[in-house]
């Protein structure tokens, strides 16, 4: 029961976060930090769990239920290293979110941090289902609220960024859910048991045509999710628009949704039909990391340069699921994790800046190194993060990447590497622009506030821990990409944690 109730935790905090604000909007602001709190507390209770009960190679924790039997569908949640990894950054980013929104949301509190809850309701569900009606659910439970915080709070052009990034994913997740429906059907045919569970689904037999059509419409959803050039034009607009934890949530969340969908379900449920696409995958990837880091070199608006620079990253993303093989998958996992700490933190800078100044334009900034040397280090730091620096999260993941896919192929590892060069080029022209240089305008600024310090702090110290001693995340994922590479192996055994243990607190090794 510990996997449905988180979810319903965060929808229920949401739900009494909007109600309180008719008594007193800090309420909001309070139930909603408490509830992600706890919510943090649980999933790093779980990875402290896992780590003492012995090994790390089953489903830590499953639930399953009928939903609508007539037609296969249950309530089927589980939890393994992957789910385990990105639900702990959720809990992570989503009070980085709420923290960061204290004093920025001004009208309808309340029914901000709904939806602030709600979205990450939604992304833990896509992060622990293994039903794929209950996926596509999930799915469409986090595009609403996300829509809302952009057409609400965001910016001048919010209307306009909203329904593009409405359109792009609903469009896209509807492809998906015709293969879904099609992967349901063709099982049901040859198997005669019509169901959307994820591990019977894992054996379907199919034709290799109808392999790839299916596999398309699972890849169109993520890929656009992701995002993946030439798919990316909505996210541009959705980042700079939103406001500074819509960014957070989108560049942190939201994004990993589309590269845990390609690990979890194209991977595993088409390997010859992803295997035939892997070259054109690759090379999708690499593109992306050279056009990405080329536009976000010539934007002057800060909240789309970063944008874009996640666009570049996320193309090492592609190139490391279609190398297919154990070292780029590691590394993908790890460029999940550090692109959310780091591309979050320039996003909640942005957002700390534009409080102080009201302007996101690089070219009326400059020289603010002095004023405030406490955000300028913070900055440098997450500047280094972004263009891969040895001791920080981005280079292990980006290194990993590019070990991996030298294997695949060599030229396409080249012109990735060609990437990094270009990401020191646009990194180090956010610390020049914002920090260094002379000031073009006169401001007084004041530094970070205790506030803005317990935000900013914990981020550093996770990016710089990811990049000196990775491997705790190594060993989380190891099995989880075994399994990836190796399908036919994925069962749904025995969880090694069971609630009770877990409530409990004991150690207790069920298998």
């Amino acid at each position: 029961m510990m996997l449905p109730l988180l979810i319903v935790w965060l929808m229920a905090g949401g739900i009494i976060a909007w109600l309180v604000e008719k008594v007193n909007a800090s309420l909001s602001k309070w139930i909603a930090f408490l509830a992600l709190a706890a919510a943090f507390g649980m999933t790093l209770a779980w990875w402290m769990q896992m780590n003492t009960s012995g090994g790390l190679n089953v489903w830590l924790m499953q639930y399953d239920t009928p939903w609508i039997p007539d037609f296969g569908i249950h309530f089927h949640l589980a939890l393994d290293g992957l789910s385990l990894l990105m639900l702990t950054l959720t809990m992570f980013l989503g009070l980085a979110a709420v923290l960061t929104s204290w004093h920025e949301i001004e009208y309808r509190v309340g029914f901000f941090y709904f939806n602030i809850l709600w979205v990450l309701a939604g992304i833990t569900g896509v992060f622990l289902t293994m039903d794929l009606f209950l996926f596509y659910f999930f799915w469409e439970v986090m595009l609403i609220p996300m829509f809302f915080l952009i057409i609400i709070w965001g910016h001048e052009n919010r209307r306009y960024a909203a329904y593009k990034f409405f359109i792009f994913t609903q469009a896209s997740g509807l492809l998906m859910l015709l293969a879904i429906v099609g992967l349901y059907f063709v099982h049901g045919i040859s198997s005669g048991t019509y169901t959307f569970d994820y591990f019977q689904l894992l054996n379907t037999h199919f034709s290799p045509q109808t392999g790839r059509l299916l596999m398309l419409g699972f890849l169109a959803a993520f890929i656009v999710k992701l995002p993946v050039v030439p798919f990316h034009s909505w996210l541009p607009d959705a980042h700079s628009e939103a406001p500074t934890a819509g960014s957070v949530i989108l560049a942190g969340l939201l994004l990993k949704t589309g590269a845990y969908g390609l690990i979890r379900f194209v991977i595993p449920l088409f390997p010859a039909a992803a295997a035939e696409f892997a070259p054109w995958g690759m090379a999708l990837g690499v593109l992306g990391i050279l056009y990405g880091a080329v536009l976000a070199f010539a934007q002057t608006d800060l909240k789309r340069l970063v944008a874009y620079t996640s666009v570049s990253h996320m193309g090492f993303v592609m190139l490391g699921v279609f190398a297919f093989n154990a070292l780029a998958l590691q590394g993908v996992v790890m460029q999940m994790i550090t692109h959310g700490i780091s591309t979050g933190a320039l996003f909640i800078l942005a957002g700390t800046i534009y409080e102080r100044i009201h302007t996101r334009d690089i070219d009326r900034m400059g020289g603010f190194w002095t004023q405030v040397p406490f955000m300028g280090t913070i900055g440098m730091i997450f500047a280094m993060a972004s263009l891969g620096l040895p001791g920080l999260g981005n280079f292990v993941a980006e290194f990993l990447t590019l070990l991996g896919a030298w294997k695949a192929t060599h030229i396409l590892t080249i012109l990735a590497a060609i990437g990094l060069v270009a990401a020191t080029a646009y990194s180090l022209r956010i610390v020049q622009k914002v920090f260094l240089g002379r000031s073009e305008q006169k401001v007084t600024l004041p530094d970070l506030n205790f506030r803005e310090k317990m935000i900013l702090v914990p981020l550093v110290i996770v990016i710089v821990w990811l990049g000196v001693y990775p491997q705790p995340v190594m060993n989380t994922v190891k099995e989880v990409i075994t399994l990836t590479l190796n399908p036919t192996d994925i069962k749904p055994t025995t969880p090694r944690i069971s609630d009770k243990e877990i409530q409990k607190g004991g150690t207790h090794d069920r298998k």
